[in-house]
């Protein structure tokens, strides 16, 4: 008999994945989404491709600044957090080792195993790092991979530009009668493909992940180019 085959995450592994798939997916969409409802609903107003491009661009260093900036801030104030935590955990075991121990035991008990054999796997993880074990078992913290403010910017600033080039390319490389359709069916395109690697990643269906992501874009993109044309014909 053999063992079936399975590529399901685990502890850290999945929530390192989750995390970075996180600002990663986010800022594709965001880059897409935003950057395509800036381009349309100027579209909607002007087939200048120059005013096109400012406005483009515009929208795309904006939004990828203020995606980095606010992830930075997201996580560093997570990893602020989790190093105080890590702090309280250090004083107790300094003070209290003995409750420090009892507790352990109880959460490895809350994990299905039985006192006998909870209350020997907390004295050896004790032994060998005592903050290390509390710290994963009873916070949830992997003390040598706290949460890294500079990776999520990173990773948001990069996910988003690369996310608005997208619209941005499409909808002032084509000729004025092409620019409409070409976008639209890119962003469409390119919100599929991101719907779909985002459940893949985080084993998730699919099909609930893309229709958010092609229902959300296409609704944004309506809005604005409604609004782009109202404000054309008016002369605004």
């Amino acid at each position: 008999m053999t063992d079936t085959p399975h590529d399901e995450a685990h502890g850290g592994a999945l929530g390192a994945r989750l995390n970075w798939l996180r600002a990663a997916v986010l800022g594709a969409n965001d880059g897409v989404v935003s950057t395509a409802g800036i381009v349309v609903g100027v579209a909607g107003a002007t087939d200048s491709r120059a005013t096109l491009l400012t406005a483009g661009l515009t929208g795309l260093l904006a939004g990828s600044m203020s995606m980095a900036a606010g992830e930075y801030v997201s996580v560093s104030t997570q990893r602020d957090s989790e190093k105080a935590a890590l702090a309280v955990e250090r004083r107790e075991l300094r003070e209290q080792p003995e409750e420090e121990l009892e507790e352990l035991t109880g959460l490895l008990v809350a994990r299905g195993l039985s006192q006998v054999v909870a209350r020997e796997a907390a004295e050896q993880l004790t032994e060998r790092d005592a903050l290390r074990a509390h710290a994963r078992v009873e916070l949830g913290i992997d003390p040598d991979e706290l949460a890294n403010p500079w990776h999520a910017a990173g990773a948001s600033f990069l996910a988003f530009t690369v996310g608005a080039l997208l619209p941005l390319l499409a909808i002032v490389l084509p000729p004025a009668w092409l620019r409409l359709p070409v976008t639209v069916l890119s962003v469409l395109a390119a919100l599929t493909l991101t719907g779909w690697w985002s459940a893949r990643l985080g084993a998730a269906s699919a099909g609930p992940a893309v229709l958010r992501n092609v229902g959300g874009g296409a609704l944004a993109m309506a809005v604005t180019y409604g609004a782009g044309s109202v404000l054309g014909a008016v002369g605004v």
